[in-house]
This record gives C-alpha cells, structure tokens and sequence, in this order.
C-alpha cells in the first residue's frame, strides 16, 4: 500500500510541475503579445490564441488576467525569444525555443545542459534547416465532418489535417499549416465558430532519426533537462 501511494505522490508532483511550466510558458508568452498588440484580445490574435491555450491547460482566469496586467506595469520585464540548436546523442537533432531577460545567463545554461547531457550546442542553422515552422491547431472532433473541413480550409493554407491524440488519450484532430498562414487558418476557424483546443507554433521534422529504446531514454533526459530551464519555452526534436 505504501509503495502505490509513492508512486501516486511522484505522479501527482510531475503533473504539478509539468501544470506549473506550462503556466509559466504561457505568461511569458502572454507578455509578449501585449507588448506586441496590447491588451484587447478582440484585436490581438496573438493574445487570443494564448488566452485559448491558457484554458486548454487549465491556467486560472486569474493567472491571466493578471499576466496582461503584468505586461501593463512600468516594470515589465522584456522578454527576448531566441531559438537555440544542437544535436542530442545518437545524432537527433534538438531545437530548443527560449524567452529570456538575459542572454548571457540562457546560452550558459543552455550550452550547459547539452555537454551534461552528453550533446552538443550548435551554430545557428546548423539544425534548423531540418525542420519546418508550421502552426498547428487542435480540435476537437465532434461534430466535424473531416472531408468537407478539409475541403474548407485549403484555401487558408491547409497543409494536412489528421486525427491525433490529446494529452489525457482523448481523440484530437490536427491541422497544419505553414508559419506565415498561420494568421489566415486563425481567423478562418474562428468565422466558422471553430474554438481550437490549442494553437502553437511549432517546428517539426522533415524526417527523422529512428532510435533504440536505451537511445530514446539518452535523448529524453537531455529533452527533460532543457525543458526544466525557466528560459525554456519549448523543445523540439527528430527522434523517430
């Protein structure tokens, strides 16, 4: 009994932790859309999209309101977003997205996770050109008829629609689109009365790198070391 309550224990603090970063990824990035475009949601996409994604991830409405209201304060922090590149063992290859009030402290710490995680920290570009920028946007599937959706949003840049997973192993569906249609496939689901349960930006692999089950435990520590950094937003990869 005592060892299932343990084990109880550390998935509920892992879940916390994950809930906590997830909240904090998202402040940040609630920052800086309103530096970017104020405080309106009604005219600030980039604002709604972090408002949408706050909900799906459950942040209290009190914890966003008063991110904008932070982004308000003569003493904002300004957050910089720098994206950072490298190569993982077993030669995957790692994008590591960051928002940071100080660079110097972000490439240190950064630079370090990779040599402790038995990586390397690379030249701009040296990565990225393995990846596409895309926007991603997940719904819900009730309702929607997948062919006429997708039939619908060709016009707005549809690049694939899917069906997925969710975080708790509900069915999602997926859409993709390359970045600089990502403002078009926003409006377009939102004139058809479509809410998405997340909207992100992401970088995903042209192909990937197939792994062993011990390789993918290397990379996944160096993966959970970068994602524990409080500069990191986001961590993406090609492991297969």
């Amino acid at each position: 009994m005592g060892r299932i309550f343990e084990v109880r224990k550390a998935t509920m603090f892992a879940r916390w932790d994950r809930m906590a970063k997830q909240f904090t990824r998202i402040g940040k990035e609630i920052v800086i859309a309103v530096k970017a475009g104020g405080t309106d949601p009604n005219s600030n996409a980039a604002l709604r999209r972090c408002i949408q994604n706050a909900r799906s991830v459950g942040m209290p409405k009190d914890r966003v309101e008063a991110a904008i209201k932070r982004a308000q304060g003569k003493e904002l922090i300004n957050y910089d977003e720098i994206l950072y590149e490298g190569y993982a063992p077993h030669g995957v290859a790692i994008l590591v997205e960051t928002a940071t009030d100080n660079h110097v402290r972000t490439v240190a710490n950064v630079k370090s996770h990779f040599t402790k995680g038995h990586g390397a920290m690379g030249n701009s570009g040296s990565v990225s050109f393995q990846f596409k920028k895309m926007g991603v946007f997940k719904l819900k599937p009730e309702g929607l008829n997948t062919d006429d959706l997708e039939l619908e949003l060709i016009d707005f840049g549809l690049e694939e629609l899917g069906e997925g997973t969710g975080e708790n192993g509900e069915d999602i569906l997926i859409i993709r689109v390359g970045f600089t249609d990502f403002g078009n496939m926003q409006k377009a689901l939102e004139e058809k009365g479509l809410t998405p349960i997340s909207a992100e930006v992401e970088w995903i692999p042209s192909t990937t790198v197939p792994v062993s089950d011990e390789q993918a435990e290397d990379v996944s520590k160096l993966i959970e070391r970068l994602e524990q950094d409080d500069d990191v937003q986001k961590v993406f990869h090609n492991m297969g």
